[in-house]
C-alpha cells in the first residue's frame, strides 16, 4: 500500500470529522470561533484513532483489505 491510500483516507476522515465536530458545537449555540476551535483540536485526534485502527486492520489481514491499485 503506497502512503496516498493512507493519506487520502486521513484527509477524508479528517475533513468530515471537523464539519460534524464544529457543526454541531455551532448548532448548540457555541460561538463560532469556538465551534471552529473544537474542530480542529478534535478532528485530528478522530482522524488519528480512525488511521490506527485501519492500519491494525490491515497488517492483521492485508489480504482481505481493499486495494486502490488494480496493478496489485
Amino acid at each position: 500500500m503506497s502512503y496516498a491510500f493512507w493519506l487520502i483516507r486521513f484527509l477524508i476522515v479528517l475533513v468530515a470529522a471537523f464539519i460534524v465536530i464544529a457543526g454541531a458545537q455551532y448548532l448548540k449555540s457555541q460561538s463560532a470561533v469556538f465551534a471552529l476551535t473544537q474542530g480542529a483540536i478534535w478532528a485530528p485526534i478522530a482522524a488519528a484513532i480512525y488511521l490506527s485502527v485501519l492500519i491494525y486492520k490491515f497488517r492483521k489481514n492485508p489480504v482481505c483489505f481493499v486495494k486502490d491499485d488494480p496493478k496489485s
